[in-house]
């Protein structure tokens, strides 16, 4: 092997990126997957950086997730940034849904108003993301209303309690009813 390929394989293997991003939910970073071997392969001590995560984390509600940027240093040591949660659990906690709609455009998983899409806009406008593409409050409403599109949440102008709580009811016994339906075809499927 010679001299510039044997040279070449090591700024390979020394390059691995020194920017990790990854989604943590707050005040629960634990040293095990998925996070635990990316920060191993980079060197990184786990332990601290859950230590370190988890305490700067502390103040906010338990469980939210965080997009967050490591900048893993050449000797080891990491800076750690951690942003707003993302606009799809804003979304989801405006509508009151834990997941979006299963199939996109064919159903609907709940309906958020435009002062809600306003709200979260004012919040994510302050965003890193958002101020680096240096984009408007209308811009960002606009970027809102195509996420929550495909999650499959409606942006509606109004909404009263008594509506949406209908159409909850409705939509918890559509997915029951698709539920039950699955577990048949299942069933059937291994009777066969």
């Amino acid at each position: 092997m010679s001299k510039l390929s044997r040279a070449s394989k090591v700024v390979k293997k020394v390059d691995a990126g020194n920017v990790i991003r990854a989604i943590v939910r707050s005040g629960q970073a634990a040293p095990g997957p998925p996070l635990g071997p990316i920060l191993g392969q980079r060197g990184i001590p786990i332990g601290q950086f859950c230590k370190e995560f988890n305490e700067r984390t502390k103040e906010i509600k338990e469980g939210i997730p965080l997009p967050v940027k490591i900048m893993v240093n050449p000797d080891r040591t990491f800076e750690l940034k951690i942003n707003m949660p993302t606009v799809s659990y804003f979304l989801k906690a405006a509508a009151g849904v834990e997941k979006g709609a299963g199939r996109t455009g064919h159903e609907l998983a709940g309906m958020v108003t435009l002062k809600h899409i306003y709200e979260i806009a004012k919040v994510k406008s302050q965003d890193e993301s958002f101020q680096l593409q240096d984009l408007s409050l209308m811009d960002v409403c606009k970027s809102l209303i195509g996420t929550s599109q495909s999650l499959g949440i409606k942006v509606v102008r109004d909404l009263n309690a008594e509506e949406y709580a209908g159409f909850q009811e409705q939509r918890e016994e559509q997915m029951k009813a698709e539920a039950s339906s699955l577990e048949a075809a299942a069933a059937a499927a291994k009777k066969k």
